[in-house]
C-alpha cells in the first residue's frame, strides 16, 4: 500500500518520521521474532532525523538493545571517511544512543574491493537473518532477507540508494548486495538491490527540496521509466510505502 503524506516543513517531517520510526520499532519488537531490523539511508534528510531520534524527547520510545542496524547503500570509502554514510549515522545516532557495535552491520569498505564488498555483506545478512531465526524468502531469483524498514532518500535524478539511472544493478535479480559502477561519477558504489527492497516490510521514503520537484514529480506521476527514474521501481510486495515529501519537492504534484 502507498501512502504520500505533505509537509511544511523539514522539521514536521522529521517529527512524522520520528514516530512512524518508533511505532514500526516497537511493533517488530513485540512480535514473535523479538527484534527491529532498520537499513539506514544516507543524505542530509536522514542526518536531521537521525539527530531527532537521538534526542531525549525520543530517545527513550525504542528499546535500542533490540534494534539491528544495516545501511542500504554506502560509498566505497573508509568508515571514518567524511562521505560515509556509516560515519554520519555513528556521529549523529549511534554514538549518542551507546549503541553496541554488535548492533550495527556496516559494508566491510576496507577491502577496497567493490565486489568483494557487496558479497561480504550479502554473507553477513545472511548470517545475521539465520543466526536470529529470521526468515530468508525466495523471490524470483534472489533469497532476500526481509527488514522491517528501509529508509530511503531520491536524488534530483531519480536515484535511490545507490540505484542510479540507467546502471547495471537496476536489472539485479539474483544480489541482496551489489556493486554499481556510476559513470557520471566516476566510481562505484554499493547497494541493496530491489529484490531486497520491495521485501521489506516498511519502506520510508523522505524527501525534500526544490531540487528534486521535477523528478519527484515523474517518479510519482509521470510514466513508468524505472530505469530513467529507478525509485519508480520501489513497490513493496507485500509491505507499506510510505512517501514523506516536503513543500518544496512537491511543488509539481497533483
Amino acid at each position: 500500500m502507498r501512502t504520500i503524506k505533505f509537509f511544511d516543513s523539514l522539521e514536521e517531517l522529521n517529527r512524522f518520521a520520528a514516530e512512524k520510526f518508533g511505532e514500526i520499532a516497537r511493533a517488530s519488537i513485540n512480535s514473535s521474532e523479538g527484534n527491529f531490523t532498520v537499513a539506514l539511508s544516507g543524505g542530509s534528510t536522514p542526518k536531521s532525523l537521525y539527530q531527532l531520534l537521538a534526542s531525549d524527547e525520543y530517545k527513550n520510545k525504542v528499546d535500542w538493545s533490540k534494534v539491528f542496524f544495516f545501511f542500504g547503500d554506502e560509498r566505497n570509502v573508509l568508515p571514518d571517511d567524511t562521505e560515509s554514510n556509516f560515519r554520519m549515522a555513528k556521529e549523529n545516532l549511534f554514538t549518542t544512543l551507546e549503541i553496541s557495535d554488535k548492533n550495527i552491520f556496516r559494508w566491510q569498505t576496507e577491502f577496497k574491493n567493490a565486489e568483494i564488498t557487496a558479497d561480504n555483506y550479502q554473507s553477513t545478512i545472511r548470517k545475521f537473518y539465520e543466526d536470529n531465526n529470521k526468515a530468508i524468502v525466495t523471490i524470483n531469483d534472489c533469497d532476500c532477507p526481509r527488514f522491517d524498514l528501509i529508509l530511503l532518500g531520491m536524488g534530483a535524478d531519480g536515484h535511490t540508494a545507490s540505484l542510479f539511472p540507467f546502471t547495471e544493478a537496476l536489472n539485479e535479480k539474483q544480489k541482496m548486495a551489489a556493486a554499481n559502477r556510476i559513470e557520471k561519477f566516476d566510481t562505484t558504489r554499493l547497494t541493496l538491490t530491489f529484490p531486497v527492497i520491495n521485501n521489506a516490510r516498511n519502506v520510508i521514503f523522505l524527501v525534500r527540496g526544490a531540487d528534486k520537484t521535477e523528478a519527484l514529480y515523474e517518479v510519482l506521476q509521470g510514466n513508468f521509466q524505472p530505469e530513467k527514474y529507478p525509485a519508480q521501481a520501489v513497490k513493496p510486495d507485500d509491505g507499506n510505502l510510505l512517501w514523506l515529501i516536503d513543500s518544496e519537492a512537491a511543488r509539481l504534484l497533483n
